[in-house]
């Protein structure tokens, strides 16, 4: 755990949700915080090397647990994990964390939501824009995945889910299930591919601790959202005569994603007009493989999203290329 980095629960109308969240080493908060959402199979430990890096820049970082994720309570059934409840938890705790920095200049918070998490942040983005200063989209598509990923998840769910909901979901056997899951396949596989040790107890302990039924409902939500690009583009275009941008939009991904190809990020970017990218040497999860440059990425994005929203009818002018984009020489 880095120094400056803390394990907690952050407390929201919706109620309690696992955090881990990052401070400033000196001085007060003096930008707008952010708010990280992890991915399918995922948790607030996949930001873990860019919270502190992040914070640095003087703003509030917290990245979440999803319901069903880890260490966040479980919903009761599959409806608890339905794409608005989600994005529901996403403003729940958009809410809190703008509310404990409400002694600076501006409302909302930046938002950044990594694979599925990208998903889950565009739907609350799409619901309450006002909330945000920014969106951000790591590694995540503009709708269902395809491909490898598409493949792995369809037997995940011939396993979990055979009779595509027309049975009663039985919380124990299927935590049960899944426990078999990692022993007789996921375990030995991170020690084939030289995973410490310590690693593969917190991967155990994350798996194990998942909900499963949350398994269940966020692969379909993989494999049948909809595209919903234009609708969000929709937000992130000037209106009218005005320049001003309603929502800055990003979009990052490494240049070796075997999730959504990063062709499909690039189009998905442009057909938003938003700022790209490609982070070299990285695959689907930029943070972990080059937190340095998703950081760095990152921190500039929102500083200059900050400044457009001090300055709303200031002329706009393109912003410079991102490191690694294509539009960077770099």
């Amino acid at each position: 755990m880095p120094h400056r980095v803390r394990s907690g629960s952050a407390a929201t109308e919706r109620g309690s949700f696992a955090v881990l969240e990052a401070q400033p080493g000196h001085g007060v908060c003096e930008r707008r915080p952010a708010l990280l959402v992890p991915g399918y199979t995922g948790s607030k430990e996949d930001f873990l090397p860019i919270l502190e890096p992040l914070a640095a820049a003087g703003r509030t970082v917290a990245a979440m647990d999803q319901r069903g994720q880890y260490q966040s309570p479980q919903a009761a059934d599959r409806g608890g994990y339905a794409p608005d409840e989600l994005a529901g938890d996403v403003l729940g705790m958009a809410d809190t964390l703008s509310a404990g920095a409400a002694g600076q200049d501006a409302d909302g918070i930046h938002l950044v939501g990594h694979s599925m998490g990208g998903l889950v942040a565009r739907q609350a983005a799409l619901l309450k824009p006002d909330r945000f200063l920014s969106l951000t989209l790591i590694g995540s598509g503009p709708g269902a995945i395809g491909g490898d990923r598409a493949v792995i998840l369809r037997e995940i769910l011939a396993v979990l889910d055979p009779h595509e909901g027309k049975d009663s979901d039985d919380r124990v056997e299927l935590t049960a299930i899944v426990g078999r899951i990692w022993r007789e396949q996921m375990e030995p596989q991170a020690r084939a591919e030289g995973t410490d040790e310590p690693i593969i107890a917190f991967l155990r302990e994350r798996t194990l601790r998942t909900c499963p039924i949350s398994l269940i409902a966020m692969a379909r939500l993989l494999l049948d959202c909809p595209d919903r690009t234009e609708e969000l583009a929709a937000l992130s275009r000037p209106a009218g005569r005005s320049r001003a941008v309603t929502l800055p939009v990003m979009v990052i991904y490494g240049e070796n994603d075997d999730a959504w190809p990063p062709a499909i990020q690039d189009r998905m970017a442009r057909r938003l007009g938003a700022e790209r990218a490609c982070i070299p040497g990285a695959a689907h999860s930029p943070a972990i493989e080059a937190p340095d440059t998703t950081a760095r990425a990152l921190t500039t994005f929102w500083n200059a999203a900050e400044r457009r929203r001090r300055a709303p009818h200031a002329p706009a002018t393109p912003p410079p290329a991102s490191p690694g984009s294509p539009d960077s020489p770099a």
